[in-house]
C-alpha cells in the first residue's frame, strides 16, 4: 500500500472512498476496469491518509445533515483497514456529527465497529450493505477468495438484524453459466428473507465486463474453469452487459419472492431509502 494527501473526501452526492484498490481478490470485479484511470497496481492499495481531518472539515461546513455513502467502489474494510483504522475513524466523525450512513462491504471486520453503527442508528441513520453473490461456499471461495464467506455475511446480517441497524443487500453480479441457477437465488434470498433485510438490490442476472476487469476475470476462468473463457468470447464478445440466458425467468422468481416477503426490490425505491437522512431525538452517544 501507499499513502497519499487526498485534497477532498466527499463527492457532489455525499459518498467518500477512503481506500483506491482492493484486496479481496474477487475474480469479476468492475472496478479493476481502465476507465476509472488508477495509475498504480490494484492490489497496491492508495490510502488516503488524510481522510478522517477531510470529513471533518467537510460535515463541519454543512448546513444540513445528510446520508454520507461509503464502499461503492472499493471496500471499506479490506485487509489493510485493520492496520490502519481510518473507516473506523470517520465513523467516529459521522456520529459526532450526526450525520447518516449507508456503508458497503463485503468484510465481517465491520462488526469491529458495530457501536458505532448503533449509535449512528440511534442518532439519525445508519444502513449497513453487503454483498451477497453465491451460496455454494466453495465456489465462493472462488469467485472471492480473500474475503469471508457468504455464510458469514449471512451471520453479519443476522447480528445486524439483532440490533435492529437496516440492511441491504446487493445481489450482483451473478456470473453466467457458473451461478446463475435457481438453487443459487433461492439461497441467498432465504439468507436475506431469514436476516430481515430491507431491501435487494439487484440489476438483472449477469455481469459487466471492461477493459481491465474483463482480461483478469478471463484469467481466473482459465485457473479455475477451463474452457469457459472461450464460452464467454462466442457468447458475448466485447459487450459491456453480459446479461445470463436465464436472467428473465430468475428475475421472475427474485421479485415474486421480494414482493411475497414484503422486501424491497425496486432498485430506484431501495436508493432514495438509503439517501433519505432521518434526524432522531436520542441523546448522541460519545466515543
Amino acid at each position: 500500500m501507499h499513502f497519499v494527501d487526498a485534497k477532498g473526501i466527499l463527492s457532489a452526492k455525499n459518498g467518500m472512498n477512503i481506500y483506491r484498490g482492493c484486496t479481496h481478490g474477487c475474480i469479476y470485479c468492475d472496478s479493476r476496469s481502465s476507465c476509472y484511470q488508477m495509475k498504480h497496481p490494484f492490489e497496491d492499495i492508495e490510502v488516503k491518509r488524510n481522510a478522517p481531518e477531510l470529513l471533518e472539515i467537510a460535515l463541519r461546513r454543512k448546513r444540513s445533515k445528510c446520508m454520507i455513502g461509503t464502499g461503492a467502489m472499493c471496500d471499506p474494510y479490506m485487509h489493510c483497514e485493520k492496520e490502519l483504522g481510518l473507516t473506523g475513524q470517520c465513523l467516529k466523525i459521522i456520529s459526532r456529527y450526526g450525520f447518516g450512513l449507508a456503508i458497503q462491504t463485503k468484510s465481517d471486520m465491520i462488526l469491529r465497529d458495530l457501536d458505532l453503527l448503533k449509535c449512528i442508528h440511534e442518532e439519525s441513520k445508519c444502513v449497513v450493505q453487503m454483498t451477497l453473490t453465491t451460496y455454494n461456499e466453495s465456489l465462493c471461495k472462488i469467485l472471492e477468495p480473500n474475503v469471508c464467506t457468504t455464510k458469514r455475511r449471512y451471520e453479519v446480517l443476522k447480528i445486524m438484524q439483532k440490533h435492529t441497524i437496516p440492511t441491504v443487500v446487493w445481489f450482483s453480479p451473478v456470473l453466467p453459466f457458473i451461478n446463475d441457477t435457481e438453487e443459487n437465488l433461492r439461497g441467498i434470498l432465504n439468507y436475506c428473507f431469514d436476516a430481515g433485510v430491507k431491501g435487494i438490490l439487484c440489476f438483472g442476472i449477469g455481469t459487466t465486463m471492461r477493459d481491465g476487469d474483463r482480461e483478469y476475470f478471463y484469467a481466473a476462468l482459465d485457473r479455475h474453469f477451463p474452457g469457459l473463457k472461450q464460452k464467454y468470447i462466442k457468447r458475448y464478445g466485447y459487450a459491456y452487459e453480459c446479461f445470463s440466458d436465464r436472467s428473465g425467468e430468475l428475475m421472475k422468481l427474485f421479485h415474486s419472492e421480494c414482493e411475497a416477503h414484503g422486501v424491497m426490490h425496486d432498485v430506484e425505491q431501495i436508493f432514495r431509502y438509503m439517501h433519505e437522512y432521518e434526524q432522531k431525538d436520542g441523546q448522541l452517544c460519545l466515543f
